[in-house]
């Protein structure tokens, strides 16, 4: 697997599909570029899932996050970037993206953004 970043999400068969359950995954080194001032941007991503038949790997989640680095976007474009993406690699039953920002300016920043219905027993 390659030591750069990369947009390629890598997964791998849900060794229990049948079973609901939450997969929860912290990364809390994420950063971006501010498209107004090019100043970076830091922040914690927070992914919360309910998997179907994939789950996503974990190095390739990491490449894959830190292929914004350079990237301008604001912080509810990133956010839902990566729900988007998670969810065309995953299929996921139910998924969570919370990108957690820095405060900038005076102002922290939360953005959720979510897909699919959560099992009610999970």
């Amino acid at each position: 697997m390659p030591t750069k970043p990369s947009r390629e999400l890598q997964t791998f068969p849900n060794p229990k599909p049948d079973r609901p359950f939450v997969i929860a995954m912290e990364c809390p080194e994420f950063t971006c570029v501010c498209p107004m001032t090019g100043q970076p941007d830091f922040a914690t991503i927070r992914l919360r899932y309910v998997p179907a038949e994939r789950c996503v790997e974990l190095k390739s989640l990491k490449l894959y996050l830190w292929s914004f680095r350079d990237e301008g976007t604001f912080h509810e474009a990133v956010t839902n970037r990566i729900c988007d993406d998670l969810v065309a690699a995953l299929s996921p039953r139910w998924i969570e993206v919370v990108g957690d920002f820095a405060v900038r300016g005076g102002i922290h920043t939360v953005v959720t953004a979510r897909h699919g219905q959560r099992p009610p027993d999970v």
